[in-house]
């Protein structure tokens, strides 16, 4: 899709617009998409995301700084692109990051389970709007406060003489009572007069509960600046430095930082979330995902999504082996794997594997027998086999496992029965299969003695139509096992 194409735009938006109407599907509720883009297409972007995932679900555009230094004009440096991010429906769980200051620096009794506390709120102000429910005295040893801290100016607001805007407590009466009680109160003295001012705890907080006061555990946070990642160790001077470290030199041009990813995964994921990357590239997601579950424990699991893009002949990738992208992203994520386990300490149980799927046609010929009325069925099945040339029995239960509702993370086990080898999916042999010639009767009887929901063979399995009569009539007489034999409805139907 050249630039000096006519329809650069509209190639572009055809597309991205099936991908996000895929993506918009495959979220949880819950969920978000991330999308990195530079500025050709930013503004077409946001209008196709505004109507597929719709503007009220829109969260917000971060800037990202791509290098500190360099060109693209001669007047301008083009130093960044954006990452757009939208929700599905409901309210992303964000784990926001933990937040204090320096004001968090006195101690009490307390300590040990509320924290440090701060002391910059006195429990009177100038309310913008006046309530006399807060407008209270407070007596405490022997002394009387007035919010204001005059008892002339407290008679005259309740004589019904105050300002839209007057001095009034912070806290009811009820609340201030509890939080007397429970230490979140101080007196400070002052040459003619006294002021109360409230705690604040880093770890807990007052709150209303079934119209009863309680000390609540919280985390303080802080909300994600839209300028997060304008710090230059998301820039792609760390991508480089990443794949270099992995491949000793930079054989990727346009890989995002492990920094990058991993801060947005941990913003935005739980431990036992799926992420799925469209545009995988070098598939610095799945790296960003195993090392953030190597530092916290989790088991995130990826999804990477790239087309074969050759490899340019001029390129450090071509002249280091590698044809096309996706062959990259494999040795990044084995390589990766590796140095994580290396490196860190507590990674034996951290899953590293992953498995590789190429879309492609089906792995089982399609039974083109011979419309005649001579046709010798029978010898046609024999020089006929069932799995296509250069492809595996591997390959054809990844197919049937698609095929039967099983996802493709789903453990796959191999049996051998009196020499012949079987498949059976999920270790309650869910599924049984087998792709051998000429099974025996009594192999089959010992496979369906292990209870299978479902049985399935190959034409191949039988020698010929007798066979398959007595395996059906032995399955169907003493079990309720689903029994399929691959390519016989297409025999039927010739």
């Amino acid at each position: 899709n050249p630039e000096t194409s006519g329809r650069f735009h509209t190639d572009w938006l055809n597309m991205m617009f099936p991908r996000l109407m895929l993506a918009h599907t495959l979220l949880k509720d819950d969920g978000v998409i991330f999308i990195s883009i530079d500025d050709n297409e930013v503004d077409n972007l946001k209008n196709l995301c505004n109507e597929i995932f719709g503007e009220n679900n829109f969260v917000g555009l971060f800037p990202r700084v791509t290098k500190k230094s360099g060109k693209s004009t001669d007047d301008i440096a083009n130093n960044n692109d954006f990452i757009l991010v939208y929700k599905k429906m409901n309210k992303p769980k964000f784990n926001l990051q933990f937040h204090t200051d320096s004001g968090f620096k006195n101690k009490d009794e307390f300590f040990e389970e509320r924290g440090f506390y701060k002391l910059n709120q006195t429990l009177d102000y100038d309310s913008l709007q006046y309530s006399p429910s807060l407008d209270y005295p407070i007596e405490i040893d022997g002394e009387t406060f007035y919010a204001g801290s005059s008892y002339e100016k407290y008679l005259k607001r309740k004589n019904g003489n105050f300002s839209r805007a007057d001095w009034a407590w912070r806290w009811s009466k009820e609340l201030f009572d509890f939080g007397y009680k429970n230490g979140f109160i101080v007196i400070k003295k002052y040459d003619t007069y006294s002021r109360i001012y409230t705690k604040t705890y880093e770890k807990v907080t007052i709150e209303k509960t079934n119209n009863k006061f309680e000390i609540k555990e919280i985390q303080r946070t802080k909300p994600l600046s839209t300028l997060e990642f304008t710090d230059n160790i998301y820039s792609n001077d760390n991508s480089k430095k990443d794949i270099t470290k992995l491949f000793s030199s930079a054989i990727f041009d346009y890989s995002k930082p492990i920094s990058l990813l991993k801060f947005i995964l941990s913003f935005s994921t739980e431990k036992d979330d799926i992420i799925l990357d469209f545009f995988s590239g070098s598939a610095t997601t799945a790296h960003a995902v195993m090392q953030l579950n190597a530092e916290d424990g989790g088991n995130r699991k990826y999804i990477m999504v790239q087309l074969p893009q050759l490899c340019d002949e001029k390129t450090e990738a071509y002249k280091n082996g590698y044809k096309n992208i996706c062959e990259i992203g494999k040795e990044r994520i084995r390589r990766a794997g590796a140095k994580i386990k290396e490196e860190m300490e507590n990674t034996e149980n951290l899953d590293i594997g992953f498995r590789v799927f190429k879309l492609d046609s089906t792995n089982f010929n399609k039974w083109d027998i011979p419309l005649f009325e001579d046709a010798d069925i029978s010898e046609y099945l024999k020089t006929t086999k069932e799995i296509v040339d250069n492809r595996t029995e591997v390959d054809a239960m990844f197919e049937i496992l698609i095929k039967n509702g099983f996802p493709l993370t789903e453990k796959i086990y191999t049996l051998d029965i009196d020499g012949y080898k079987f498949y059976h999916i999920t270790e309650d042999f869910l599924v049984l299969v087998s792709f051998a010639e000429n099974i025996p009767i009594n192999v089959i009887e010992q496979a369906i003695e292990y209870l299978p929901a479902k049985l399935i063979l190959t034409m191949d399995a039988f020698e010929d139509t007798s066979a398959i009569v007595t395996a059906k009539h032995i399955i169907n007489k003493d079990y309720s096992i689903q029994f399929e034999i691959l390519g016989e409805n297409d025999i039927n139907e010739n």
